[in-house]
């Protein structure tokens, strides 16, 4: 999978193209590591979100919007969602 361009979620990789696509932090303004879908009001949105869950989840939406299998989905962010920042940092 190739890293996409510009700024994207580091929770589920969604690419963040326009203001409206970035989460929120406590005071309302943008965080620019989350998307809206993973980051509203400084938490996550599935805080009890797995790394297996949101491979799944997103495997789905990258299968369509990319016409690739959904097994091929899968296996591509299984490669690239490990590095991304909600993963790697564990409390």
């Amino acid at each position: 999978m190739q890293r996409p361009a510009g700024p994207f979620c580091q929770s589920c990789a969604m690419p963040m193209e326009a203001a409206e696509k970035f989460g929120t932090n406590v005071d309302g303004s943008r965080n620019a590591d989350y998307c809206v879908h993973c980051f509203q009001a400084g938490r996550f949105t599935a805080p009890d979100a797995t790394l297996e869950g949101m491979i799944a989840f997103c495997a789905g939406i990258m299968a369509k919007e990319m016409g690739v299998s959904e097994d091929e989905a899968k296996a591509q962010l299984s490669q690239f969602m490990p590095k991304l920042k909600r993963w790697r940092e564990k409390p």
